[in-house]
């Protein structure tokens, strides 16, 4: 990885008139505010669907892509849609923030509307996509399918046959619900020809996608649904443990995730075939892969089903080294950044440096101590990405505002921070400055945007997901700003 830079900021985050981000004009204007900017890389967050908390982390489908990102002006540009099909439909009066109530009412049946128009695809391009992507695909299709006549209730409260999928009930709904499955087949259809556009788009600009995989997939899912041997579960599909962390100086009852646990014996002796599926299909999506949790390699908290907390876990030895050889048996040397923060043992660092993927360094991690800490940037090594900030951060200006007077302090006197630049911009010079191949920020902190502008707040349920840019925001006069800092820093693309 060159010496480069690039900016944080999630599709749901751009402007339009209808909701939530798109893949639509201004999806491809902000890569050309990217390329003006000087900028290597735009990293987004993950692309699946969402269902519980409006988490892009909680998915029920960790193959799928999310509907709400499919664009209304190009399937009118397709024939799919009239004008007049969306253009005076509530999808929220807030410009900066997302109702996602609002959108899954009303984006869903708009939607529904361009599956009656599909004769004006070609028949065969939709066959080539199925075939292309069956591996996943049809069970996320029957899943869905399913989801919506059993009330959107999780498929654990399914009527008992067809909750553990017996071939002949499985069979049976495939005929019956041939138009709902087709129908969510045609979504995905969609969803990949205008992401596969965009991304072509964007590498035309030489820029790069960052995409996020999460380490583990939603209870209520398609994956767990249909791949239920590859989880704990017992002999009720229901989780016998579940994940988490534990305890730490942010939350003495630590964080219960909910997710279920891999039967990791199992997918070592199917040589982690559905993980090689999963890393597969998300370098089609993505550039560079970053993945999510890394330490959960090497070992993870699992916690009893059940348990309110996270306090009653334990630490459990992963497949550590074996998945990445694996990996790189199937896949080669892919491009990898791995999430490496929180509780971080000497194990977790050993199998990072081992593989030699660059790991996280966060500023606003590292004045809270003192010289000795790892996200000072005289500490950082050249195989790392430098953030002001990711997506469970505060932005840097809401950081400043809520931080410690003695952390600020600190923080204020390292970096030579000053009203006349801006604190915000201090941080980000900070990060740009620093020996990291690559340094990235979020959106935000180029905005001096304060906390209203979080993206989330792990462990709170809602509220989270929500910010949105306003299209005035994206100046010329920014763009060079960014262009400016980032060639002297020597980021700029040769």
């Amino acid at each position: 990885m060159k010496r480069s830079s690039g900016i944080l900021m999630s599709i749901t985050s751009l402007p339009n008139a209808y909701g939530i981000g798109t893949f639509g004009k201004e999806a491809y204007e902000f890569v050309d505010f990217l390329n003006k900017s000087g900028q290597s890389y735009w990293q987004v967050l993950p692309l699946n669907p969402t269902s519980f908390g409006d988490s892009p982390y909680q998915s029920p489908s960790a193959f799928a892509g999310n509907p709400y990102f499919i664009d209304f002006e190009l399937l009118e540009r397709d024939n799919l849609l009239k004008k007049s099909d969306y253009e005076f439909i509530d999808f929220g009066c807030d410009e900066e923030r997302i109702d996602y109530e609002k959108i899954f009412k009303n984006k869903m049946k708009v939607l529904r509307i361009a599956f009656t128009n599909k004769d004006e695809i070609e028949d065969e391009d939709i066959k080539k996509f199925r075939k292309e992507n069956q591996y996943w695909v049809e069970d996320y299709a029957l899943y869905m399918a399913l989801k919506y006549k059993f009330d959107l209730k999780s498929w654990q409260d399914w009527d008992k046959d067809i909750k553990i999928r017996e071939k002949e009930k499985v069979n049976y709904y495939k005929k019956k619900l041939k138009e709902e499955i087709d129908y969510w087949i045609f979504i995905q259809f969609l969803f990949f020809k205008q992401w596969n556009n965009l991304k072509d788009y964007a590498n035309r600009k030489r820029i790069k996608i960052i995409g996020d995989v999460p380490i583990y997939v939603a209870e209520d899912s398609a994956d767990t649904w249909a791949n239920s041997e590859i989880f704990l579960l017992d002999d009720n599909r229901v989780p016998i443990v579940v994940s988490g962390v534990p305890p730490d100086g942010f939350s003495s009852d630590g964080q219960l995730w909910g997710n279920p646990i891999y039967n990791w014996d199992l997918l070592e002796e199917r040589n982690f075939d559905w993980w090689i599926e999963r890393l597969t299909m998300n370098l089609n999506l993505y550039d560079v892969i970053r993945i999510d949790h890394f330490r959960g390699f090497e070992s993870y908290w699992q916690v009893k089903y059940g348990e309110r907390t996270a306090v009653n876990g334990e630490w459990v030895k992963g497949p550590n080294i074996r998945f990445f050889k694996t990996v790189y048996n199937c896949l080669g040397n892919i491009p990898i950044i791995v999430e490496d923060l929180g509780y971080l043992t000497k194990e977790v660092l050993e199998l990072r440096d081992k593989l030699g993927y660059p790991g996280m360094k966060i500023l606003q991690f590292a004045f809270d101590s003192d010289e000795n800490n790892d996200y000072l940037p005289h500490n950082y090594d050249r195989n790392c990405v430098a953030y002001t900030g990711t997506h469970d951060n505060n932005t840097v200006i809401g950081w400043l505002d809520n931080t410690d007077r003695r952390v600020l302090e600190f923080c204020s006197k390292y970096l030579g921070l000053n009203q006349e630049e801006g604190y915000n911009w201090g941080m980000i010079r900070g990060t740009w400055a620093s020996i990291a191949n690559l340094s990235i920020a979020q959106l935000q902190d180029f905005l001096s945007i304060d906390s209203k502008g979080r993206m989330n707040i792990p462990s709170k349920v809602d509220g989270n997901w929500q910010w949105r840019l306003k299209k005035e925001q994206l100046t010329s006069d920014l763009a060079e700003k960014i262009y400016s800092l980032t060639k002297m820093y020597r980021r700029i693309r040769d």
